[in-house]
This record gives C-alpha cells, sequence and structure tokens, in this order.
C-alpha cells in the first residue's frame, strides 16, 4: 500500500475513535499556549491553538516531545508511543530515549516512534486518542499541529516556563493521574529534605551553569530554574551575576537560564565554587584549563564540580538522579565544611 495511501487510511480511523477537536485557527505564536482544564470528565482542555474535549481518561498517549515523555512516565500515564532525540550521544539511547528514564519505558511497552525529525504518518500508525507535542524547544513538533488534530485530540503544552512538578500536576489534571502526580512530587521532596541534612555544602555562593566552551561561554542558572530551585532547598546559595548581566536573557522569553559569552563570560563566575550542569568530568578538566576563566579564584582552587550529563532538562527521573549526584559529591565523608 503506498505511504500516502496508508497515512488516509490510518488518519481516517483515529478519526473514528478520537474525541472531538475543535480548533479551526491558524497555528499561533508558541509562547500563547497556557492551558485552561476543566474538572471532571468529560474535560474540556482549551488554548490559543483551539479546544479538545475529551469525553473520557485518554488510554493511548503518543508523546512528540521527549522532554514531556519522562514527566508521562513518572506520574504512569497511559503512554504507548514517544518520539526521540538525536540518537546515541551522551544523554540518550539507540532510539533516542532519554537514559535516565528509557528502561522504564521499555518496561512499559512504549514504542519509539522516530528520532528527531517528527512524522505524522508514525504517529497516525499507533491509533492515539491524545497526542502531546510542546510549544518550544528542540523536541517541538508544533509545525505538524494541523495534521495530528485530524489524528487524534492534540495538546500543545509549553514546558520551557514550568518544573517537572508543575508539568506533572497538569498531565496528571489532563489524564485522570492527580494521585501519581502527587505522589511522585511527595517522593521528590521527601528525599530532598532528607538530603539536606547529610551533605555539607562547598564554599558559598555557586555559580550554576551550562558551559559550552573556551569562546562559547554558558548558560547560567537563576533561582527561578528549576536547578535554583533544588540548590536552593538544599541551602546552596546562587552567586548573583554583574549587575550589566542580570537582564541578559535571551530574546527576553526565558527566566531560569542568563546566557553569557565572550569577554564578560568570565566577568560573570562570581561564585566561590562552580556547579556544572549537563557536564561530566571531561567537562571539569575543560573548564580547568579554560585560559580565559583559569584565574579565577574558584577554578584555581578546584572548586570546580560536575552535576551529570542529564542535568539540563530536569524531569521527575533526572532531578532525583540530580539529587544522587548532590549526595555523591557533597557527602560529609568528601566535603569539609
Amino acid at each position: 500500500m503506498p505511504r500516502v495511501l496508508l497515512l488516509l487510511v490510518g488518519i481516517m480511523f483515529a478519526i473514528l475513535i478520537a474525541g472531538c477537536n475543535d480548533n479551526t485557527e491558524n497555528t499561533p505564536n508558541p509562547s500563547e499556549t497556557s492551558l485552561m482544564v476543566s474538572q471532571g470528565w468529560p474535560k474540556t482542555i482549551s488554548n490559543r491553538y483551539g479546544k479538545v474535549t475529551l469525553n473520557k481518561p485518554p488510554q493511548r498517549i503518543v508523546s512528540t516531545s521527549v522532554s514531556i515523555t519522562g514527566t508521562l512516565l513518572a506520574i504512569d500515564a497511559p503512554l504507548i508511543a514517544s518520539g526521540g532525540t538525536r540518537p546515541d550521544t551522551l544523554v540518550a539511547d539507540k532510539h533516542g530515549f532519554f537514559f535516565q528514564w528509557n528502561q522504564v519505558a521499555y518496561d512499559r511497552g512504549v514504542k519509539p516512534l522516530y528520532q528527531g525529525v517528527a512524522s505524522a504518518e508514525a504517529v497516525a500508525k499507533e491509533k492515539p486518542d491524545l497526542i502531546i507535542v510542546s510549544a518550544t524547544g528542540g523536541d517541538s513538533a508544533v509545525k505538524l499541529y494541523q495534521q495530528f488534530s485530524t489524528i487524534a485530540p492534540t495538546l500543545v503544552i509549553n514546558y520551557d516556563d514550568k518544573s517537572w512538578q508543575t508539568l506533572a500536576r497538569l498531565l496528571g489534571s489532563v489524564t485522570d493521574r492527580t494521585q501519581q502526580a502527587e505522589s511522585a512530587i511527595t517522593r521528590f521532596d521527601t528525599r530532598l529534605l532528607a538530603l539536606k541534612d547529610r551533605i555539607s555544602l562547598p564554599p558559598q555562593p555557586v555559580s550554576a551553569m551550562v558551559y559550552y566552551g573556551d569562546n562559547r561561554g554558558g548558560n547560567f542558572w537563576t533561582d527561578d530554574s528549576a536547578q535554583g530551585q533544588i540548590l536552593n532547598g538544599l541551602g546552596f546559595t546562587l552567586s548573583p551575576l554583574p549587575d550589566d548581566l542580570k537582564n541578559n536573557h535571551q530574546m527576553g522569553k526565558r527566566k531560569d537560564i542568563v546566557p553569557v559569552n565572550g569577554e564578560k563570560f568570565a566577568d560573570a563566575i562570581t561564585g566561590r565554587s562552580v556547579l556544572l550542569f549537563a557536564a561530566d568530568a571531561t567537562v571539569v578538566g575543560q573548564v580547568k584549563h579554560n585560559k580565559f576563566i583559569a584565574h579565577l579564584p574558584a577554578i584555581r582552587q578546584g572548586n570546580i564540580f560536575a552535576m551529570g550529563n542529564d542535568s539540563f532538562r530536569l524531569d521527575y527521573y533526572s532531578a532525583m538522579n540530580l539529587l544522587t549526584t548532590l549526595e555523591t559529591t557533597f557527602s560529609r565523608s568528601n566535603v569539609a565544611g
């Protein structure tokens, strides 16, 4: 059967079993995607992309966002398939599934659909009753929204402005997994509280950042970031950026990171310690040998610590891994007070 005909057959079949999707508007600006979710069932979810009505809790969810997939797994949502990121990297396996949750996905029979470039045809073949799409980020498939919405009810969610806890609660309300979302959050909060008494902090305050190389600078986490909130919860203090860099948010869109590069990069590292996110020991070595910042006290004194390759985009699983890394790195037996 030709590929085009196969796609049309899949779409027509999916329309017969899907709830209604009332959207008739053109795709709006991705920043205008906050969801309004009604209580009870049938449930109406609306945003600037349109209105979706789910007559009952979904049973066959497809995620086109690998960053959202981890949170769906954490709340035990009925996820049947997911798109993936670029395969065989430091953060993802051969199917493009993130290492922090890939085994959970395989144990639950979640099917890898594609790596990188989204495919409406692949999604249609799974006969979903709910499709979830990210509004922004490298895994956004929002350009295919109109095609997806002919297959099944489709939700566009912006995760850039949400902690994984907020995202879990939102997805829990949509998928009838509110109790599971609260359980995951409680498990995390309980572990974080216990960890606070088991670690000794490095010299404070700290510069928490993602390092991109000698001349490319990095992104600095703010107190509003998920990473910053975890560090604050454990007693860390984020070192403030110089006044002339504090409002250097990328295009004014994100408040969780501040990008700094070029000659200003050294000025931005004001902490007595440096925490490197999305990094392992190899990156620590690169920072130590960066001639533009090697003179800084924190780096000269060796107060540089890697937070793990999976610590950039935090879901439940990577956030739990971050707690493990923090405990291992700053356990009282390893760090002097």
